[in-house]
């Protein structure tokens, strides 16, 4: 196989390139469930982050025991590659319905509870059939919540969940590339949940936005909406906190004037242990401040229903 030779400069130029994505680790949910029990303590949501830590236990079992899903074949990555879109795009994956058994596989394993809201949740979605099972599975990934019982919610979307990230881990090196839409996930084209603002090495001080389905993370350039990538009179919004300086707070919203919609930031420099997807939920008075002020989400939790709860 014939290639170029690289001079010094040049490798240790290819070095420090950061690169473009970040897979997840094989314990996402471990390290989820974790950080999700850390914040609870003395949270006014701290039920509900313990209930999601306990569904992100079964979603970690889930994702070590390996359980067969069939992945688009050979010919299919290649024209996703050849194509610019994504490998894995969520509605074709979902009609396709490899996911159906990890399901039936998590509603098996999940502790039984004596919560009444969450046993009718859990036999709601036992009894439905495949059609139905798709049919609200895509109502949730599209933002379409009305289309499914909000009890549903993070059942569905952990199951979600954990089928993407085990597409996503199984893909063959070099199968992902930056696809034209850069405000959706390059692995499955599902929006961000969170933006997160790395601090070490050739990653410091760049933003990697983080999938809400598959947890892979994609560098998106700082001060330019993730929704409609406008970059003018973008505003920076945080929570006041005792003893901590607006500049050093750990998490602040990105706000866009031009289509109304913000974006949670989490600065791993001054809290190294955020994790998107637990400290978004940890953080939902932001979010009740940012309605008060007329800016829309447009980043979901697939753990928790807009207004609702299980």
């Amino acid at each position: 196989m014939s290639g170029r030779i690289l001079e010094p400069g040049q490798i240790e130029a290819a070095a420090n390139i950061p690169p473009l994505f970040n897979l997840p680790p094989h314990d996402l949910f471990s390290h989820r469930s974790a950080r999700l029990r850390e914040l609870a303590p003395g949270n006014p949501l701290q039920g509900y982050l313990e209930l999601i830590a306990g569904v992100c236990d079964t979603q970690q079992a889930l994702l070590d025991r390996r359980l067969f899903l069939s992945s688009p074949d050979a010919a299919a990555l290649a024209r996703s590659r050849e194509h610019r879109m994504p490998p894995l795009a969520y509605e074709v994956l979902v009609r396709e319905g490899a996911w159906l058994p990890l399901l039936d596989a998590f509603l098996d394993a999940y502790e039984q509870t004596a919560n009444p809201a969450i046993v009718e949740a859990l036999k709601t979605l036992r009894n439905a059939d495949s059609g139905q099972r798709k049919a609200w599975a895509l109502g949730l990934l599209n933002g379409q919540f009305d289309l499914l019982p909000p009890a549903l919610v993070p059942f569905l979307g952990a199951v979600l969940q954990v089928a993407f990230s085990q597409w996503l881990l199984q893909l063959p090196d070099d199968t992902l590339v930056e696809t034209d839409s850069q405000t959706l996930c390059p692995a499955c084209g599902a929006p961000p949940v969170a933006g997160m603002i790395r601090h070490q090495g050739k990653h410091a001080g760049l933003r990697y936005l983080a999938c809400s389905l598959c947890s892979c993370e994609w560098h998106y350039v700082r001060v330019k909406c993730s929704h409609c990538a406008e970059s003018k009179g973008l505003a920076y919004y945080s929570l006041q906190r005792e003893g901590v300086a607006s500049d050093q707070a750990p998490l602040k919203a990105e706000t866009c004037p031009g289509c109304q919609s913000y974006l949670k930031q989490f600065y791993l420099q001054h809290h190294k242990h955020a994790e998107p997807q637990a400290d978004d939920l940890a953080s939902l008075a932001l979010d009740i401040r940012l309605a008060e002020d007329g800016y829309l989400r447009t980043a979901p939790n697939l753990l928790l229903a807009p207004g609702g709860s299980s």
